[in-house]
Formats: C-alpha cells, sequence, structure tokens
C-alpha cells in the first residue's frame, strides 16, 4: 500500500538506507569493492547458486549493515519501540496497547523483539511478576522470588483493609487508563503533524522524477507511445527534481499536462482520436503564444508516455508524483473528444471524463496552485482549443464526488482506495493556498488576491464534500461484503489551515520538515499574472541562477 508508507516517521531515511545498501553496496557494487557485480566482465558476476558461499556471506553482511543503519534511523526518531507505537495507531489496531503493554505481550511470546527493541529500559520486570512470573523467571532468575514474599504480605494487608485495597484498585486502574490514553493521544498528535509535514515535503519533493516527451518528437509519433519505448529509444527528457523543474522553465521550455480519460481498459486510446487532438491542441497553443511552431521548446506529460507501465514499483511512485507533476505544468490541456470506450457500451466524452475522480484530481492540483490562466480544454479536433470557463473550478475542486474504478470493483483484492491517496498532495496545496492569501491580503495583487478567494470561498462553503472527514468503503473480506466508515481528512484541514495562518507552513530543504515560513515572494508561480503567485520556485533558485541556466537532461544539454 504505498499511501501508509507516508505514516512511518522517517520513511526516507529507511529508504534511501536500503537504496544505499541493497543496490550501491550489493548487487551494483563491483566485485572488487565487496559486491556482486563484475563491472569488467558481467558474466562473471556472482551466481547466488554456483558461488553460493561468498553470495551468503556477502548476503550476510548486508542484513547486518542494514540493521545498524535501521537501528540509527529508530534512535534518530525516538526508538524502535515508539516507532513500533506509532504504526500500530495510524493503522488502528486493536486492541489499543501502551508501549508497556507491548514489551509485556513480547516478554512472553518473543524474547528476542523484547531484547531489540530495548523493553527492559521500557518496563519494570519486579511489576511484570505478578502477571508473567514463569516468564519474567525464564529471562532474568530470581527475579520474582522477594516479589512472592510481597505479594503474600500484600494479600493480607489487603484482606484486613478491603475497603483501602479496593480503593487502590480503583485508583490504579483509573491510572493506567489515564496512561493508555495519553499514549494514544501522543501517538495521534505526532501522526497528525508527521501527515502535515508529509504534505508539505510532497510539495517539494518527486518521489518519481518528471519524465517528458519533446513536442515535434510527439507530433510525428502517430500514437500515444508506451513510455518504455520512449525510452528505450532516448525520447524522453527526465527532470529529476521539482528545482530542476523551474530551472527547465526559466530556460524559456514550456510544459504542457494533457489531461484525458482512457477508452480502453488496457490501451489509453486506441482509436487515436485524443492522440489526434493533442497533436492539433499543441500547435494551437504554439501559434497562439507566438512560439517555435517546430515545438523544440514544448514539452509534453501524458500517463502513458510518462509514467512506467511495465514496473508496478516505480508505476506506483509516479502515481504518488502525480499531484507535484500536475501542478508544476505551465500549461494544462483537458482533451476530451466524442471517443467510444472499447470495452463499454459507452461513449466518453468531457461529460464522462468530468466525472471522474482522478481526472478531477488533475485538475484540483493543477488550480490550486497556478489558477486557470493556462488551463485550455480541447473537445475534437473540429472544435477550438478554449480556456475553461470562470466557473470550471468549482466542479474541479470536489474531487472526491467523481468516480473510481477500485471503488466500482468494491476494493477486490485492495488493501485501500484510491481516494486516500490523494490525502497528502491535497492537503499541502490548501495549507499553500491558505497561505498564499494570507500573504496577499497583507499587500498582494488585488485581482489575484480575488481569485485566490473565490476558491477559498468555495471551499469554505462546502468543506465536507470538497474535503470529505471520512467516507464509506465497500471491500470484501473472507466473502463477506462489508461496508466500514473511514476515515479520510478528519481534522487535517482544520490543523493545516492553523498552521499556514500561524506563518509555520514552509519546507526546510536541509531538515527535512516544515519550518518557519518566510515571504510567500519565495514561491513564485512560472506563469499565471492574474493568480495570486504562490507556487513553483520548489529549490529557491536566486535570480542569478535563473539567467543562463544550464541542464542536462537525458536527451542532451538545454
Amino acid at each position: 500500500n504505498p499511501v501508509q508508507d507516508l505514516f512511518i516517521i522517517g520513511f526516507p531515511d529507511y529508504n534511501e538506507a536500503l537504496d544505499t545498501e541493497l543496490h550501491k553496496k550489493l548487487l551494483l557494487a563491483d566485485v572488487s569493492d565487496g559486491g556482486l557485480f563484475n563491472k569488467g566482465d558481467p558474466s562473471k558476476s556472482l551466481d547466488p547458486v554456483k558461488d553460493k558461499e561468498v553470495f551468503d556471506m556477502l548476503y550476510n553482511g548486508f542484513i547486518k549493515n542494514l540493521e545498524k543503519k535501521f537501528s540509527t534511523i529508530h534512535n534518530k526518531y525516538g526508538g524502535a519501540l515508539s516507532q513500533l507505537s506509532l504504526w500500530r495507531g495510524a493503522l488502528g489496531v486493536t486492541p489499543v496497547k501502551s508501549k508497556d503493554d507491548i514489551c509485556a505481550d513480547l516478554l512472553a511470546s518473543d524474547v528476542a523483539s523484547f531484547d531489540r527493541l530495548d523493553c527492559i529500559n521500557q518496563v519494570s520486570l519486579e511489576a511484570l511478576c505478578q502477571v508473567l512470573e514463569s516468564d519474567v523467571e525464564d529471562y532474568k532468575p530470581g527475579t520474582c522470588s522477594d516479589n512472592n514474599n510481597k505479594a503474600i504480605i500484600a494479600i493480607i494487608a489487603l484482606c484486613s483493609v478491603v475497603g483501602a485495597g479496593l480503593l487502590v484498585g480503583i485508583s490504579w486502574y483509573a491510572y493506567r487508563r489515564y496512561l493508555t490514553y495519553q499514549h494514544i493521544r501522543k501517538a495521534h498528535e505526532q501522526l497528525m503533524e508527521a501527515t502535515l509535514n508529509e504534505a508539505i515535503r510532497a510539495l517539494h519533493q518527486l518521489d518519481y522524477p518528471l519524465h517528458l516527451i519533446r513536442g515535434d518528437e510527439f507530433s510525428e509519433e502517430g500514437k500515444l507511445m508506451r513510455h518504455e519505448v520512449l525510452r528505450n529509444t532516448h525520447k524522453l527528457t527526465v527532470l529529476d527534481s521539482l528545482s530542476d523543474v523551474d530551472a527547465f522553465v526559466a530556460a524559456g521550455k514550456h510544459v504542457v499536462f494533457f489531461s484525458h480519460q482512457w477508452t480502453s481498459f488496457t490501451l489509453p486510446d486506441p482509436s487515436c482520436i485524443q492522440y489526434d487532438s493533442m497533436v492539433l491542441a499543441l500547435k494551437e497553443l504554439a501559434k497562439r503564444n507566438g512560439w517555435d511552431e517546430s515545438l523544440k521548446d514544448v514539452f509534453v506529460w501524458v500517463d502513458f508516455s510518462s509514467i512506467p507501465q511495465a514496473n508496478p514499483s516505480t508505476q506506483n511512485l509516479a502515481i504518488r508524483s502525480l499531484a507535484a507533476y500536475a501542478s508544476s505544468a505551465t500549461y494544462f490541456i483537458i482533451v476530451a473528444p466524442d471517443t467510444p470506450h472499447v470495452d463499454l457500451d459507452d461513449n466518453c466524452d468531457f461529460d464522462t471524463y468530468q466525472k471522474r475522480m482522478w481526472c478531477r484530481a488533475e485538475q484540483c492540483c493543477h488550480l490550486l496552485r497556478n489558477g486557470m490562466e493556462g488551463m485550455y480544454l480541447k473537445t475534437g479536433a473540429n472544435n477550438p482549443l478554449t480556456p475553461v470557463k470562470n466557473d470550471h473550478f468549482v466542479d474541479s475542486l470536489h474531487v472526491f464526488d467523481g468516480e473510481l474504478t477500485c471503488c466500482r470493483l468494491e476494493h477486490k483484492g485492495l488493501a485501500s482506495c484510491d481516494r486516500q491517496s490523494l490525502v497528502i498532495p491535497l492537503l499541502g496545496l490548501y495549507g499553500e493556498l491558505i497561505r498564499a492569501a494570507a500573504d496577499g491580503r497583507k499587500g498582494g495583487n488585488a485581482d489575484s488576491l480575488q481569485a485566490v478567494e473565490a476558491f477559498l470561498s468555495e471551499i469554505d462553503s462546502r468543506q465536507e464534500e470538497v474535503f470529505p472527514r471520512t467516507f464509506k468503503r465497500v471491500m470484501w473480506r473472507k466473502n463477506k461484503r462489508v461496508i466500514e466508515e473511514v476515515l479520510l481528512f478528519g481534522d487535517l484541514i482544520e490543523r493545516m489551515r492553523a498552521k499556514a495562518e500561524s506563518g509555520t507552513l514552509e519546507y526546510n530543504e536541509d531538515m527535512g520538515a516544515a519550518t518557519a515560513s518566510t515571504n510567500s515572494s519565495d514561491f513564485i508561480r512560472h506563469g499565471a499574472s492574474d493568480f495570486l503567485r504562490h507556487g513553483v520556485v520548489h529549490g529557491g533558485m536566486s535570480n542569478s541562477q535563473k539567467n543562463g541556466v544550464h541542464i542536462e537532461t537525458a536527451v542532451g544539454s538545454l
């Protein structure tokens, strides 16, 4: 489940440690450097079967090194036990258990894990003697011998003073309940803060690089080409970070995001009707803006060509970055010509496009950061490219009213709903919008502020619809249809609004977390002159850096 990774505090650190030890030091490291790969002669790379003894030695070394690094990361974020407790709280695992309860269970069932989580410093063995005497004695002989005598004395005392004993018992129970409540509350608060920080981080980092195809090459292909084909023929321009995107645009390049509805279960556009409309839209946009009509300065993002199709792992990473892709594009074109759906007895057009949740999400991610100036609609080869209507954003903001394939299939074989994967990006964009409005009221462009206020007014008047606190999810468990109410945004919107309005909404790349805010002029959008500028300089380039920008890409230098 790609979304639940985001609930792990320090997930980027764990991921980097795994990547370093597995790929850089084992799989891709040269044999002479203690790795498996023979750079001089790949055929002589270590074989797990033929070179089993050496392979096992290197593999065991990899496991030990990874354990050391993970242990260091655990300690950085409060220890392994704290991470486990937070994770249980995030998943809503029942029954709810405190750290003490977790350690007690481990002492009775898994002593090795008890030691690995350093539970000896969390619980008192003497306190566990009454309920886990045999386990405590097995772990540390002699611990409970004195406690047995104390228990006998305590029983005699309790029998003589029944009332006092009962009061102590009730007090102890209430105290334990209070401690459990405090642990749960603290874990919840940490989870909420981590979610807010992750939403801010997601605005400034890509989980997977942005892949673009140059406009002239896109127009020559004749159809939408699969990502792997374009990659293997070196026709993709790769931008690894959002600061690279900013530099790319500053160098005079135009990024066009095509949003469309698939007209087949297996192919995006088998009839090529949508592709033809995309090519015409590019040419119309170039002519309208006075660009080089060769389209060599125009770069296209479209899902089938820009997102990996063969590898599910990299595909999930790209989907997690979809909001950043859409919000970073200089132009956003909705392509929705009348097209028959190959696998359904249905016709796809702008109305069916607008019903899809992912289509609404792409629009929402773009317009919340850039406004509607660069958004266009192309409904057919014979219809001109037209700017979207001024009230177009009203439907687009209602992302979660859209239709989803996973919901239509009632999440069979799935652990979560696609709705949950959009919480992080939309939460971050909302926070930035709130902060932009607050800064604009202090002295911004009146027209720009009006545009942002229109968005916020629609959101505030229909917050429960735009950002639902919960949603009803249909699942199948053990061949039984189950309807459950699942947390979606909860109170995250109120928390993000408070964070933005208090001026503490800012991402520090060195710290990897949210810190005190600077002025909103640090977030300049590369376009959208009629929209309050609150967007894209993710990497914080200086003016001197923008002049004479030089970028090396997969297809050459820019």
